[in-house]
């Protein structure tokens, strides 16, 4: 096999994995793509060492792109593990991703401190780094009123997890001196959107990171490259990505990004603002749409995660909810991480439903959708983390077990 034709086998399986990522539709890759595969390996020699490794040709999950490209999602039924890998983390921008020199960038930190700073990447680096394995999770992440033929990766598909490399917050806040009379401060990005949010001090001192490495690499441009703020457990748009300026106040700065956007309507002419943290939420993986399966036995899998710390339980109903069974959870159980369950079940070949919810280590419990909108209302659109599932057809086919919203 010479090296133009491992290509062209290699870029046809490209374009079948691109059709698996958007329409669900899962062609036999050595058939469609026409991939030459020799009968015996052995007989064969491999091609050489390279400079960057990529996936088998038979291997190519992908992102599912909206419509307008402001965001992509993750394939979460197509990966193993917990740590997403760079290339499939789910995107949202707002304005484009922006191209930035690293050579050129700089983050400035000023307002209510001391002494107002400029840290170039280089120097921000020369402070002790630490790396951490979190999710992260857009505010908006659940289509209402889905209808059957819905993917895990349409459900949820934007969140993602990654090991984040960089320096805390906190020790830059102690490098500039923050004021005690500040208790917030603005955190602005560089892309054509200048997205900008307000967060409590307090964050900064806790957990927050300004990251710099994803993976054991430099973060992806369309992850904030080359720096960004990361706010492990709290809604995806507050980590501001290509950060090039903290300012300190004592004050929310009331951002268009928090007022006309990221703001829940609630019922009786109320709303929720600053509702930084991610609830509990879980999906299953499999079986999912558009999967089908045989009676038998077979592993139903999933994940789970909680903004508010470690995962406590996951739990699986074949009941549409009566009773409930509790999933083995998969280590490491990190705190405001993805967590693998898995639970062995037996298909009868009967129509049945598969319903997950989780609970976290507060004590909190993902809601029904009727008990998420009878809190908030019909009229919100973020933070939507409803117990979900599918439903299994006697043919062995899996659907999404649809539910009409309000």
């Amino acid at each position: 096999m010479n090296r133009r034709t491992f290509v062209a086998g290699a870029a046809g399986a490209l374009g079948a994995g691109v059709l698996k990522g958007v329409t669900g539709v899962t062609p036999s890759l050595a058939q469609e793509a026409e991939i030459p595969v020799p009968p015996d390996p052995t007989r064969v020699q491999g091609p050489p060492a390279s400079l960057v490794g990529s996936r088998s040709p038979f291997e190519q999950p992908v992102r599912l792109l909206h419509p307008r490209l402001t965001s992509s999602r993750t394939p979460l039924q197509d990966l193993l593990g917990t740590v997403t890998p760079s290339d499939l983390h789910f995107e949202r921008h707002h304005g484009g991703v922006p191209l930035i020199d690293p050579d050129r960038y700089s983050l400035l930190i000023h307002g209510m401190v001391e002494r107002p700073m400029v840290f170039t990447l280089e120097e921000l680096k020369r402070f002790p780094s630490v790396s951490e394995i979190r999710f992260m999770e857009c505010a908006g992440n659940f289509p209402r009123n889905a209808g059957e033929e819905t993917t895990p990766q349409q459900i949820c598909g934007l969140t993602s997890q990654s090991e984040w490399t960089g320096v805390p917050l906190a020790t830059l806040f102690r490098e500039v001196g923050v004021l005690p009379e500040a208790t917030w401060f603005l955190a602005e990005g560089q892309d054509a959107a200048v997205m900008t949010r307000s967060i409590p001090v307090e964050k900064a001192w806790d957990d927050a990171l300004i990251a710099y490495g994803q993976n054991g690499e430099a973060l992806r441009p369309e992850n904030g490259y080359p720096a960004r703020l990361f706010l492990p457990g709290w809604e995806g748009n507050a980590s501001v990505k290509w950060l090039r300026r903290i300012e300190l106040s004592d004050g929310p700065f009331m951002t268009r990004e928090e007022t006309s956007r990221y703001t829940d309507p609630l019922t009786g002419g109320k709303a929720r603002q600053f509702s930084f943290v991610m609830d509990a939420r879980s999906i299953i993986t499999h079986p999912c749409h558009p999967g089908r399966v045989t009676p038998g036995w077979m592993e139903v899998r999933g994940i789970a995660w909680s903004g508010r710390g470690r995962i406590r339980s996951a739990e699986l109903s074949f009941d549409e909810g009566a009773t409930w069974h509790r999933a083995d959870l998969q280590e490491p159980i990190l705190p405001k991480a993805h967590v693998r369950f898995r639970y062995m079940w037996r298909w009868d070949g009967e129509e049945a439903t598969i319903l997950s919810r989780t609970t976290d280590e507060t004590g909190y419990v993902q809601p029904t959708q009727r008990e998420l909108v009878q809190a908030r209302g019909v009229g919100t659109s973020y933070h939507l983390n409803p117990i979900t599932g599918w439903r299994i057809r006697p043919d062995g086919t899996v659907v999404y077990r649809t539910e009409v919203w309000g």
